[in-house]
């Protein structure tokens, strides 16, 4: 019996992008003779006419299933959407729709995945037209992450992976709401293998993650993986407390002993208190950020609503959701 893997394709607003990376696919898969496949397009409130690109990709080839969410959930949200209703398979492959994943690479995927290896990820070694900010700020985050994680995470590290289905069953019972989807892959373990590749700049649109975007998924990466913020606000708020102590015994000490002060003892309480102030105020907004997670948590809403399935039997869509 032929393994079956799943491809999952994250899609928002990539109506010219999605021919071709189907084009793509097929010319590789095709060749892959030995494995059932399946493509698992995930429209994720595309506002352009991604979804009508899709449908008619489901009528001409009823291997092409189509999620298309209620709105835009996030990309985070439509892998998670994706490995959900991912149904009887042996592996999962994540790419994107942009051609910056090349689905020529699918075979190396596959062959490692065989040696034994039970996530196959991969690493950008350069992108064409990457803004230097952008590259300064992935190092910075993985380095950040890996170091109040205890989870290494490789910088350049990107979603198109292949996942056995250990890992897809393990990552299925994962309840959290604010998540890093890779992130928690790493965390989960198993063994891992990295396999380099050259990104080109997009063909088509735009990208999805805006800086704004990248942004709330540092935040909430951090705050999901760890409790270093809040510890850092202690360890800071300890240290100001003592510095400021000090400066205001010397003030008063000054003063009141050696009668000698050059600067007026307002002037330092109110640099003083300025700190102090300051720091409160900074814990406070990263006990909102946890928080706020808490609620998210507890309010218990569905990760994201399906509005419609493309070429799902009967027996899948009961099946979606038990997992």
């Amino acid at each position: 019996m032929k393994q079956k893997i799943s491809i999952i394709v994250p899609v928002y607003n990539e109506a010219k992008s999605i021919p071709n990376i189907y084009k793509r696919l097929n010319t590789v898969t095709e060749k892959l003779t030995d494995y059932q496949w399946e493509y698992i397009f995930v429209n994720d409130g595309s506002s352009d006419e991604s979804f009508s690109v899709l449908n008619e990709l489901a009528e001409i080839d009823h291997k092409n299933k189509v999620l298309d969410l209620s709105r835009n959930f996030g990309k985070e949200i439509a892998l998670t959407a994706g490995v959900h209703e991912a149904k009887n398979i042996d592996a999962i492959i994540c790419i994107d729709a942009d051609l910056q994943h090349p689905p020529e690479l699918i075979p190396e995927l596959i062959k490692k995945w065989n040696e034994g290896y039970e996530i196959v990820a991969t690493i950008r070694t350069s992108i064409e037209k990457q803004p230097l900010l952008k590259r300064i700020g992935s190092k910075t985050f993985y380095w950040l992450m890996s170091k109040i994680s205890g989870v290494k995470m490789e910088s350049q590290t990107t979603d198109f992976r292949l996942y056995d289905k250990k890992v897809v069953d393990a990552f299925r019972r994962v309840t959290e709401r604010e998540r890093m989807f890779r992130g928690i892959m790493d965390w989960m373990g198993f063994k891992k293998v990295y396999i380099e590749f050259e990104a080109v700049a997009r063909q088509e649109g735009e990208a999805g993650y805006s800086y704004s975007k990248l942004w709330q998924l540092a935040l909430n990466s951090i705050t999901s993986f760890s409790l270093w913020p809040l510890k850092l606000t202690g360890y800071l708020g300890i240290l100001i407390t003592l510095m400021s102590g000090f400066l205001l015994f010397w003030m008063l000490f000054s003063y009141f002993i050696l009668s000698k002060l050059n600067y007026s003892p307002l002037a330092i309480v109110v640099v003083a208190n300025t700190f102090l102030i300051g720091l409160v105020l900074m814990a406070i907004g990263l006990v909102a950020l946890y928080v706020g997670n808490i609620h998210t948590e507890v309010i218990n809403r569905p990760l994201y609503i399906v509005r419609e399935r493309l070429n799902y039997s009967t027996t899948e869509s009961n099946q979606i959701g038990k997992n």
